[in-house]
């Protein structure tokens, strides 16, 4: 089964160069690839998560609004049951601020001139353990953000 990957940019930034081409190299690589587009709620992002089935999520983000848009998604995401769906975030990310994103449940965080064959690498070496999990046990309905 291919890893499904959502990819959204959250919030006001509307530079999505970046995130197409990562989008790209991921389907070529044999992933399904969801993009939900500019301009996302952390709400739609957790909506489409669960309503795709995704293994992962990546939120692209470059407006320097992470620390207030991360959190919000990750409470989200846990609110609904995702808890076990991957969450990386690319972008421009100071040093100090990556820490905190670990903290909150961010499995990485990928910086400008990142390799696409890294993130790649990343997710085929780090879904595995994911796979092995019970999605059985994925997002109650009633928890997720209304449409």
């Amino acid at each position: 089964m291919p890893i499904r990957i959502v990819l959204a940019k959250v919030g006001l930034d509307g530079h999505d160069r970046g995130v197409k081409v990562v989008a790209r190299a991921l389907r070529d690589a044999g992933m399904h690839v969801i993009y939900a587009g500019l301009w996302q709620t952390p709400e739609a992002v957790v909506r489409t998560v669960a309503d795709e089935d995704a293994d992962w999520v990546g939120i692209s983000l470059l407006s320097g609004a992470h620390l207030t848009l991360i959190p919000k998604l990750m409470e989200l995401m846990h609110a609904a049951g995702l808890g076990h769906v991957g969450v990386m975030v690319g972008g421009i990310i100071p040093e100090a601020d990556i820490p905190p994103l670990h903290e909150m449940g961010v499995s990485r965080v990928f910086g400008p001139g990142t390799s696409l064959d890294d993130i790649v690498a990343y997710l085929r070496d780090h879904t595995g353990e994911r796979h092995a999990t019970d999605r059985t046990a994925g997002a109650d309905a009633r928890a997720l953000p209304p449409r």
